[in-house]
């Protein structure tokens, strides 16, 4: 691999064998094999066009620099996977963090994996090969889960298969996508870790998750107590059980009604806020009493 000042990198016996050899450089031989590289060689990031496909949005920059700075003393170990589009032209399927870094570092050229794919095939290996990274966070995966098995259209089966993962890790991944939106952020942003996350999906309400959110940020509480504060949650009474004390301007207003209508009033609210007022009454002439005095 050339650096940014001509000179070899080395890639090791067999990548740069491959690199060297000018039968390497043949797009016209035959592949063989479900995704199967055609040829590998040194190609120019100005030829490379993004993926459009691609599932990973952010990228630190300050990783970059630094991939980038590794990059200008040891060169690319892994190179990025690319497909033909046309003479001299590609589009990136796998590598766009290697190939933004080396385009940091002042490369003119990559090592790259040429190989033959429709789109749907280039969607399909570029979700598998992000699930792979290491440095991917949670809502990333299960994303890229939820892409493979909707757009790429794999049975969840296949999926774990291509994946390495049994189908409940693949269900527990996808079932983040259903928590609320701040709790997805506080994820992707390791705020909060899976475990966290899949300790508040048990909880129904969203309200409840929201709170319990909070408490995590503002304790920085671990899984296990996270775990605790769902159990706990789900052992106290809502407002609207019986027996359970409502807040004190509830109390009031109920008081002031029953003070007012001289009948029973039962008030009941959820934890969203919403509820009932039930007034009884006795008779038809009651019903009429109770009515004449809100009216009045």
């Amino acid at each position: 691999m050339s650096d940014i000042h001509g000179k070899k990198k080395a890639l090791g016996r067999g990548l740069s064998a491959l690199l060297d050899n000018p039968e390497t450089e043949n797009p016209q031989k035959e592949i063989s094999g479900e995704y199967t590289a055609e040829y590998i060689a040194q190609i120019r990031i100005e030829q490379i066009e993004p993926n459009p496909f691609q599932p990973r949005t952010h990228f630190d920059e300050n990783e970059l620099r630094e991939l980038a700075a590794s990059i200008r003393e040891h060169g690319i170990i892994q190179p990025i996977t690319i497909r033909r589009i046309g003479h001299n032209k590609y589009q990136l399927i796998s590598g766009e963090r290697r190939l933004k870094a080396s385009d940091i570092a002042g490369l003119t050229q990559v090592p790259a994996y040429v190989r033959l794919a429709n789109d749907e095939q280039m969607l399909e290996m570029a979700l598998v090969e992000n699930i792979q990274r290491e440095d991917l966070n949670p809502l990333e995966i299960a994303i890229s889960f939820q892409r493979l098995l909707e757009e790429c259209r794999i049975k969840q089966e296949d999926l774990s298969q291509k994946v390495g993962k049994d189908r409940s890790t693949i269900a527990n991944y996808i079932r983040l996508l259903k928590l609320p939106t701040e709790i997805q952020v506080a994820v992707r942003d390791n705020l909060i870790t899976m475990g966290h996350a899949r300790a508040i999906i048990n909880v129904p309400e969203e309200q409840s998750q929201l709170l319990i959110l909070k408490k995590i940020l503002e304790r920085k509480s671990s899984v296990r107590e996270v775990e605790e504060m769902v159990r706990n949650l789900g052992k106290k009474k809502t407002p609207s059980s019986p027996g359970a004390g409502l807040p004190v301007k509830y109390e009031k207003a109920k008081s002031a009604l029953h003070q007012r209508l001289l009948s029973k009033v039962d008030l009941k609210i959820n934890s969203r806020g919403a509820g009932t007022i039930i007034i009884e009454f006795k008779s038809a002439e009651d019903f009429d009493r109770i009515i004449s005095k809100l009216d009045s």
